[in-house]
């Protein structure tokens, strides 16, 4: 999934930690084998392969169970989170990192083909197909979250009480406490990238049995006669999505929180309302730009007790009420 995953327990807590830690890597190698479009041998480039062909492809019950997912998440988004938009990621060169605008001819074929409506899934005969000619599935948007869950699912069966698993630093799951349990303390603190200066931290979050994702164009993009076109396409228009800086998604899942990361990142500020009521326990943090060169920071959803924000000249912070994305039993942050 082009990013690499750690597993973080408390010091001390959990007497088999390196070996479930290896388990729960060893788990998410093997959902990527599954699942990766990079990979010659999985069953979605298989899938893609097929398209138009009106051939099932035999799947396995875990990648039906995170197609269903990402095609509910779809419609809950009203189509800004697209996980079979593979073609117009394909038509941009962002699958081979190689970035170019593509031809009216060839963006209008592969927004054609896309969309999860070209999906059939037999989930009673593990089997799946895709109807459209070119179509093409690409779970980059929701891939490393859903892996993540997978990995937390079976750590909680072994009876780890606390642990924050992430892949590449942008799709976070955190249960239990960090650090010692004590009166009044819970949850993890995660930190949140400032998305234009990599070395320094926008904001702090307290992730308490729930997870975080965040979308952005800070690193793959190309610039054309001027104008920056990042990786992150909007599948209703088959362009680059504009106007947001960096998007960040809290939820109850990882693959929910990246998912909806994504759709936020691509509806932006007016967007904000399907974000919060897409799910369970969901808030948003936008970052946009703001007036005389700063920046604006919109928290959705939660509050300055879960969202400790980093102050810096020119920052201006809205905090947005709405949705069901506050913790129920909030603390300051230490």
């Amino acid at each position: 999934m082009g990013c690499r995953f750690e597993v973080v327990f408390n010091a001390g807590e959990v007497e088999e930690a390196t070996v479930l830690g290896c388990e729960a890597l060893d788990l998410i190698e093997a959902i990527e084998e599954r699942i990766s479009v990079y990979r010659d041998a999985s069953e979605l480039t298989a899938l893609n392969a097929s398209a138009g062909s009106g051939r099932w492809i035999s799947l396995s019950g875990d990648t039906i169970a995170l197609l269903e997912t990402a095609r509910h998440l779809a419609a809950a988004t009203g189509g800004a989170f697209d996980p079979a938009s593979g073609g117009l990621v394909r038509c941009w060169g962002f699958r081979d990192r190689k970035g170019r605008t593509p031809s009216e001819t060839d963006l209008a074929a592969a927004l054609a083909v896309a969309g999860m409506v070209g999906l059939q899934l037999e989930p009673g005969s593990g089997r799946g197909r895709l109807l459209g000619r070119g179509a093409e599935l690409d779970p980059g948007g929701i891939g490393k979250g859903w892996a993540i869950d997978r990995a937390i699912a079976r750590l909680e069966a072994d009876g780890v009480p606390s642990v924050l698993v992430h892949g590449g630093q942008s799709s976070v799951r955190a249960i239990g406490t960090q650090g010692p349990s004590l009166p009044g303390r819970a949850g993890w603190q995660v930190g949140l990238r400032h998305p234009l200066r990599p070395n320094r931290r926008l904001a702090t979050i307290r992730l308490t049995d729930r997870a975080l994702g965040t979308s952005g164009s800070g690193t793959r993009f190309f610039v054309e006669r001027g104008h920056r076109l990042g990786h992150i396409l909007d599948p209703r228009t088959g362009r680059p999505a504009e106007g947001v800086i960096s998007a960040t998604v809290l939820a109850d899942s990882a693959a929910e929180a990246d998912a909806l990361a994504t759709a936020a990142y691509v509806l932006g500020e007016p967007g904000l309302p399907t974000i919060l009521t897409a799910g369970s326990r969901v808030a948003a943090i936008l970052v946009v730009s703001g007036e005389q060169g700063g920046l604006r920071l919109l928290a959705a959803g939660v509050t300055p007790e879960i969202l400790a924000i980093e102050p810096e000249p020119g920052l201006a912070i809205e905090w947005i009420s709405g949705g069901s994305g506050a913790d129920p039993s909030p603390m300051p942050l230490t």
